[in-house]
Formats: C-alpha cells, sequence, structure tokens
C-alpha cells in the first residue's frame, strides 16, 4: 500500500516511486554542531560531496547589497593553511574530480564530483577550503576584478536584468530585492577584512550542512567525515534579523528599454511561503498554466493568439514569502496585447477548465521530477540539500507529494482567485530603444551496463538497445545526419524547423493533443537540430513505452505539417535568432562563423539568420523531410526500462517502413580560412569578447582526440590559460577554448569576456599560450588533463539520455556506437610531441582569424 489516495490515474506511477521515497538517508549531528546527511548509492561508481552553508545573500546584515557572501565563495578556493589556492583545484582535478560552488539567497554550496575511489579527497579538499581558508591579500583585488567581469556579464545578459528588476520591484523591504552578485559600487568597498569577518562569523560547522551521496561504505564515510570535517570546533552564531516583507497593497510596474531586439516581460503576485498550506496548490497552479506545450496560457497566448513565442510560469517559494511569476517572450509590438489578453484569460477561468486530466498530469510531473532529480550522485546529494537547508525536512518530498496528490480542480481555482490578485501585480518589461517613444504604462543498487546492443535493418536503420533498471525511466533518442551540408543554399535554418514541426502536428494527433498526451503521464517530448543532425528525443515511465512509441512513428512518418502551425513556429524561430543577437558572445559567434568559413554552409548558424529563415516555405519543409527521413538515416536508441524482446521487435516494424535513398549532401571542401586576420566588430555592450579561431580536424580525423585534449588543456579553473589571464593577471572574467565540430572539418576556438579597455592584453596572452603548447607542455600537466577527460566521460554515462545521446549520434555519423570503450585509449594516446605537432600544424597564425565584439572600434 503506497500512503496516496487510489482514486487518480497516477496510481501506478506513484507505486513506481514509492520505493524511492523510502531509500535510507543517514542524517546525524557532530558534536560540533555539523549536521551531516549520507545516501549511499552503488549503482555508479561516483560520488557527490557537498557542504551547505547557511548563509546567503539575504544574511548580510551590514554588508547587505554588497554581495559579499558570492565574494566569499570566490575567495575560498584561494588557498588555506595546508594547501595553495592552485593546488586545491589541481589536486581534484589529478583525482578526476570537478569542483564549483554557487550563491544564492539563503545559501553557499561548494560541491565536488568525484569517482568512488577517491572520496576521501572531496572531503579533505571541502572541509579545509570551507572552514580553514585564509584568504590570501594578494588574491582578494585580482578576484575583486573578476567578479566586476561577472556583475557586467549580468548586466549585458537581458533575461537576468528582467529577473532582478522583478525582484527589486516585488519586494520593498525583504532582502530578496538585492542582487545575489551585490551592486557595483556596494561591491567595490568590500575589503579584506570584511571578508575574514563576515567569514569567521557565519563560516561555522554549527551553520553548516555536509551532504554525501554515491558508491561508500557508510562506516568508512563516518570515520572519514568525523576525522575531517569533526575537528573544526563550534562556535556563536549570532542571529541575522529578517525584515517581514509588507502585504503589497498596489500594482508596480517598471519597464526598462536597452538595445535589445525582442520584448521580454515579468508579471510577479506576491504569494506565502513554502509552509503555507496554499503552496502546493499554487505550484500546480503554475504547472497547469505554464509548463509545457499543452499548458493553457501556452496554447491561449502561443498558439490560439499568437501574441507571445514563449510563455512560462513558475512558483518561486523559498522562505516566508515568494513570488509566482509569469514570463513572456514577444515581439514589441504585441506587448500591451498579450498583457491584455493574459489577464482577461486568468480571470475567465473558471473550475470547469481545470479539467481532471490536467490536475492528473500536474500530478504526473511531479513525480517523474522527483525521478530526474535522482538520476545522478550529485542530483540526489542536492535533493537532500535542498530538503535540510531550505525546506528544513528531509523528509519533506513525500509528505508534499501527498499533499500535491490531494489537490483538486476547485483548488487551483480557489488559490487562482485568492492570490493572483491583480491590484497587486508586479510588472516589469525589457524593450527595445526604440519602443520608448511608443511606451505606455499601461535507488537501485543494480549497476547497468554502458553498452548498447547494436542492430542494423536491410534498409540501412539501426536500433541502439540498453537496459538499465535502476530507475523506472525510459528514454528514446531520435537521430539523423542533417544540417547545413544537406540545406540548399540560402534555406539554412531548416534544420532546426524540420527538427521542431516533426514534434507538432501529425495525421493522427494536433500539437496540442501530441503535447497533452505526453505531458499527461509526466513526460518529455522535445527535438534537438545542430550542424551535422537533427532529431528528438522522448522520456517516459515504463509503463508509457507504447505511447512514445506511437508518438515517434507518428512523428518520423506522418507529420501533418500544418500551414499555420508552421507560420507560429517560423516566428518563434525569427524570435530566438533576434534573442541570441542581443548576447553579446552568441552575436559574436556568429560573426565569427561567417569570416571563418565564408561561403562554406558552417558560415552560418545551424539555427540560420533572419534572412534565410524569412524565405523558408512549408514546401521547403515538406521536400526537406522527404530527402531526410529515409532508411539508412534514421537511428533509434533506446536507454532504460523495458522488455527486451517485445520492444525490438515492435522498433524492428516501425523501421522497416523506411525505404533507402540517396541522401542530398552538397560537397565542399574547407582548406584555410575564408577572412584570416584582425577583425573588430562594434556592439554597445559594457564588455568586449574577444576570438581566436584556427582550423581543426573533424569527427573523422586521425588527430580529432588530439583536438579533445587540446581543448580541455585551454578550459577548466585548473588550466594555465585560466590561471594566468584570469588569476594572475585579472584580465578577464572567463576564458577558455571551444570547438565548433563537423565530420570533415571544424573550427577551434579562444574566447574570453574582459574590460574594452584591456582586450589588447588579453590577445597577447592567447599568443603567448598557443605558442606555448607549440613548445611543449609539461608531462604533468598533460596527465592531470587526460585525466579530468576521462573522469568527465564516466560521469557524463550517468542517466539513460546522456548514454542514449552519445550512442546514437555516433552511430548516425558512421563511429563506434560504443565509443566509451576506446575513449580512455585514444585520450592516452596524446602526448607532448603530439600536441606540439597538432599546435603547429593547424595554430598557423597564417590561419588566425581575430575578432573582438563589443564597445571597440
Amino acid at each position: 500500500m503506497t500512503d496516496f489516495p487510489q482514486n487518480r490515474s497516477i496510481d501506478t506511477s506513484q507505486a513506481m516511486i514509492a520505493p524511492l521515497l523510502k531509500e535510507p538517508v543517514d542524517r546525524y549531528v557532530l558534536p560540533n554542531g555539523l549536521t551531516v546527511l549520507l545516501k549511499p548509492d552503488r549503482s555508479s561508481p561516483v560520488c557527490s560531496v557537498q557542504v551547505w552553508v547557511k548563509t546567503g545573500s539575504m544574511h548580510e546584515d551590514r554588508h547587505l547589497g554588497s554581495g559579499i557572501s558570492h565574494f566569499v565563495e570566490h575567495m575560498l578556493f584561494k588557498g588555506t593553511e595546508k594547501r595553495p589556492g592552485k593546488e586545491i583545484a589541481r589536486v581534484v582535478h589529478d583525482s578526476g574530480g570537478y569542483i564549483n560552488a554557487y550563491t544564492t539567497f539563503d545559501r553557499t554550496v561548494y560541491y565536488i564530483d568525484m569517482p568512488a575511489e577517491n572520496a576521501e579527497v572531496a572531503i579533505d579538499v571541502l572541509s579545509d577550503s570551507v572552514f580553514g581558508s585564509v584568504f590570501p591579500a594578494e588574491e582578494v583585488d585580482k578576484e575583486r576584478e573578476v567578479i566586476n567581469r561577472e556583475i557586467a556579464m549580468g548586466e549585458d545578459d537581458p533575461d537576468s536584468k528582467v529577473m532582478h528588476s522583478l525582484f527589486e520591484t516585488a519586494f520593498n523591504k525583504h532582502p530578496y530585492r538585492y542582487p545575489i552578485i551585490g551592486y557595483k559600487d556596494v561591491f567595490s568597498r568590500i575589503s579584506r577584512e570584511d571578508l575574514v569577518g563576515y567569514y569567521e562569523e557565519r563560516y561555522v560547522p554549527n551553520n553548516a550542512v555536509l551532504v554525501i551521496a554515491g558508491d561508500f561504505d557508510a562506516a568508512r564515510m563516518r570515520a572519514s567525515v568525523e576525522s575531517y570535517f569533526g575537528k573544526y570546533e563550534r562556535r556563536s552564531l549570532a542571529p541575522v534579523y529578517l525584515p517581514d516583507e509588507p502585504l503589497q497593497l498596489s500594482s508596480r510596474r517598471q519597464d526598462l528599454y536597452e538595445d535589445v531586439q525582442i520584448s521580454r516581460v515579468a508579471m510577479g503576485f506576491q504569494v506565502p511561503g513554502l509552509t503555507h498550506a496554499d503552496t502546493p496548490a499554487l505550484d500546480a497552479l503554475a504547472l497547469a498554466l505554464g509548463n509545457g506545450d499543452s499548458a493553457l496560457l501556452y496554447q491561449r497566448l502561443r498558439e490560439e493568439k499568437q501574441l507571445v513565442h514563449m510563455v512560462d510560469v513558475s512558483n518561486w517559494t523559498p522562505g516566508n514569502v515568494g513570488v509566482f511569476y509569469v514570463s513572456m517572450l514577444c515581439d514589441p509590438d504585441k506587448l500591451d496585447a498579450a498583457l491584455t489578453e493574459m489577464r482577461s484569460y486568468l480571470q475567465s477561468l473558471e473550475e470547469s477548465d481545470f479539467t481532471q486530466e490536467i490536475v492528473d498530469k500536474v500530478c504526473r510531473q511531479l513525480l517523474v521530477n522527483e525521478v530526474n532529480s535522482r538520476k545522478t550522485a550529485s542530483g540526489q546529494a542536492s535533493r537532500l540539500g535542498t530538503a535540510e537547508v531550505v525546506v528544513g525536512d528531509i523528509g519533506y518530498a513525500k509528505n508534499y507529494l501527498k499533499r500535491i496528490s490531494l489537490v483538486t480542480a476547485a483548488d487551483l481555482k480557489r488559490v487562482l482567485d485568492a492570490w493572483i490578485r491583480w491590484d497587486r501585480l508586479t510588472t516589469v518589461t525589457l524593450n527595445p530603444k526604440e519602443e520608448l517613444a511608443k511606451s505606455s504604462v499601461s535507488d537501485g543498487d543494480e549497476k547497468a551496463g554502458l553498452d548498447f546492443e547494436e542492430v542494423e535493418l536491410s534498409n540501412g536503420c539501426k536500433i541502439l538497445l540498453r537496459e538499465n533498471k535502476r530507475l523506472p525511466n525510459l528514454h528514446f533518442r531520435i537521430a539523423m545526419e542533417a544540417g547545413s551540408l544537406f540545406e540548399p543554399e540560402g534555406k539554412q535554418g531548416l534544420t532546426a524547423l524540420l527538427s521542431t514541426m516533426m514534434t507538432k502536428d501529425t495525421v493522427k494527433r494536433s500539437s496540442l493533443e501530441v503535447a497533452e498526451a505526453i505531458e499527461g503521464v509526466g513526460g518529455t517530448f522535445y527535438e534537438f537540430s545542430g550542424n551535422n543532425s537533427l532529431g528528438f528525443a522522448v522520456e517516459v515511465l515504463p509503463s508509457d513505452t507504447d505511447l512514445a512509441l506511437d508518438l515517434i512513428e507518428e512523428a518520423l512518418l506522418r507529420p501533418a505539417f500544418k500551414e499555420e502551425v508552421f507560420e507560429i513556429e517560423k516566428e518563434s524561430h525569427l524570435a530566438g535568432i533576434k534573442e541570441s543577437l542581443d548576447d553579446i558572445v552568441t552575436a559574436g559567434r556568429r560573426v565569427l562563423r561567417k569570416r571563418f568559413f565564408g561561403e562554406h554552409p558552417f558560415g552560418v548558424s545551424g539555427s540560420g539568420t533572419l534572412e534565410t529563415v524569412s524565405t523558408i516555405k512549408l514546401e521547403d519543409v515538406k521536400r526537406y523531410w522527404s530527402e531526410i527521413v529515409v532508411g539508412g538515416n534514421v537511428t533509434i536508441g533506446v536507454s532504460g526500462q523495458f522488455d527486451k524482446g517485445d520492444l525490438k521487435a515492435k522498433l524492428e516494424g516501425l523501421l522497416s517502413k523506411f525505404k533507402p535513398a540517396d541522401l542530398p549532401r552538397r560537397e565542399f571542401s574547407f582548406d584555410k580560412p575564408a577572412e584570416p586576420g584582425a577583425h573588430r566588430e562594434r556592439m554597445d555592450r559594457q564588455q568586449a569578447i574577444v576570438f581566436h579561431a584556427y582550423p581543426s580536424p573533424g569527427l573523422k580525423a586521425d588527430d580529432f582526440f588530439v583536438s579533445e585534449v587540446a581543448d580541455e588543456l585551454f578550459s577548466g579553473m585548473s588550466s594555465e590559460l585560466f590561471d594566468r589571464v584570469r588569476e594572475k593577471l585579472s584580465l578577464a572574467y572567463f576564458v577558455r577554448s571551444a570547438r565548433l565540430v563537423g565530420l570533415d572539418t571544424s573550427m577551434f576556438y579562444f574566447y574570453a569576456g574582459t574590460s574594452p579597455e584591456r582586450y589588447e592584453e588579453v590577445i597577447v596572452e592567447l599568443d603567448r599560450e598557443v605558442k606555448r603548447v607549440m613548445e611543449g607542455v609539461a608531462e604533468d600537466e598533460l596527465a592531470r588533463c587526460k585525466k579530468r577527460l576521462k573522469a568527465a566521460k564516466r560521469m557524463s554515462m550517468q542517466t539513460n539520455s546522456s548514454c542514449a545521446s552519445q550512442a546514437v549520434l555516433n552511430a548516425t555519423y558512421g563511429l563506434p556506437a560504443n565509443e566509451w570503450r576506446i575513449y580512455d585509449e585514444r585520450i592516452d594516446a596524446v602526448s607532448v610531441e603530439s600536441l606540439r605537432v597538432f599546435a603547429k600544424r593547424y595554430f598557423n597564425e597564417a590561419n588566425l582569424v581575430e575578432l573582438v565584439i563589443g564597445p571597440v572600434e
């Protein structure tokens, strides 16, 4: 028996998830006051070690608005009495781990994901860093400059600006109104003495929680925790005054105008906090209104009225007061109509509009979220940390889901009327500058094998199967070779549009019915596309296998391609391009591609341009579908819980319906960059982005894995490039390399975010780094790099979706589906000499395309 009511269609899902909610968690408190949560999970040989310090931006007291919590977070990896700063990241990476941290309103979290055999290294490093940092004086000003660049990045990000403005406007008294990173002028006045004082006051064992999830022996782990964390003393902890947020008595609005191309809207309503009796119903209301393509507001505003390109609804309730908010993306000339329609529609909703199907769908989605939160060791640890620190009860998930299961349509209507009060609405908009003149107020212990069984049909289609019974989860991944090399000239973006249209209307179902079918069972159905492929994925509970297969068959064989839906999706796609052009890094990357590849198809982003997408007609999509979705070009991969014999037979029956055909691949050669040399692109932003691009081998080249190692060598917190440019010289907030990868050719590029005054110094450092690799890196540096790559590969194989994605794309490109088996060997084969040869061959100055975008001439 479960603890849930038995009169819902979600009973089967609850029965599947009930064992997960009963998985044991060892919770105890050390004599020094440190709370410890241990969650063994032997399904993957990894561990996640996390320290949750119960202090965030709202606890900053006399430093409120300075971002001192975030500053301390940055400084905690700069050195302890036991080890210097650089050694912290190095010892973690040498052990195959990943280290990071984040700060939010009510907590600061430090975490290391590590191969299980090295978990003690993570415990050692985190205990030492969190409770034994020394705040080296020489690092304070360096890190201050790094955070200044991070602040500038936030100011350049339109979405971040809108959300900050919403919180600043919605909250008058509560510290939620202050940005977590702080105000630049207040932040600039923080001294080392302030940092040390705040650290000594708040970073005490009795104000922290240690969470460890993964593959470990509980007794040995307890001893390790006591050894490393037990030595720190309990200290006095003064309470921090948090003012109550007064009841909002009138509507508030803020309209912003900046150099953007599309309007963004955030609308918030003051709601009660996490423990209030109405919170579960408000959470359910948010899902019903704005979660997924079948949600009520999505259907009304986007599909029916075509007023917005995106709408999303969330209920944010971390403490005693929260915000129920609606986010929208729309064309500027439709802003007022969208706001008006949204209000009119919500006011018109009756209890009968919240059908039993909608109520059941919401419950199912929340149950699936509970499954998804447990896919990785890191996810399990994070879930426990949230329950302990934010909620105050590690058993909250069970009680919360029980309360959710009791929500009725009457409850949804009641909380809608009680809390979505239009006289207490807060509205923030961000619009193009040109609109200013027009503006008006208005568990499992079973280990899963990683290998996929491969089946190739006589028509060339492929099936990949991997059984994994750890969780009641099933992931289907479908891929076809496609991309810019297959698109007709002037029709770039066709791949992305086709992938979207295949997940919409079919002969059997309308796009709404597709969305209702998948979301009604708590599943997901989404498309993907890129430079070399397109496809879609379906993820469901195992009990919904037949529905998934039906959706897949309809999407592949019988898409309806309705004109009115195509026009909506095309406009949305154009809006997405406009949105990307507002981001300086993405905009710069688009310019870089064109300068680098010229007339080669890779010269245009996979999403196309405003010009190319505008020319695409529905007939183009239909024709492209008939050319791409053919025998020999469809691969389906499945990972999760399933009946192997039954599913294999059904997939063979489905794929046998495809007739083989030749693909419309265009042949292009690429010998050297189209426009080598230095280029400057002006964009009105506060930061400048520097790009250095060189030719690089494609996926099928013999030296591709050398480029894999090179990319890792130049990236990450422990790289020599990061250490010099950011840590020592404070020239940039971020600096790393990346690749745009094709099957036969690629672009390898460095990029860094810096101040407009210092971009020339960054250019010098990028050139210096290339020359350093040409001369030969140290053996130990290369060994650390290879260890990180191999550990990252292992960690990427934790989820069904990730495993299926890697295997299916490899098979689509003609590479080994189980490439993970040879990955370590290929990485280990890379030597200092092969890196030197690689750098000299590809990083030739004559082939360099340099681009600086920002407030430069």
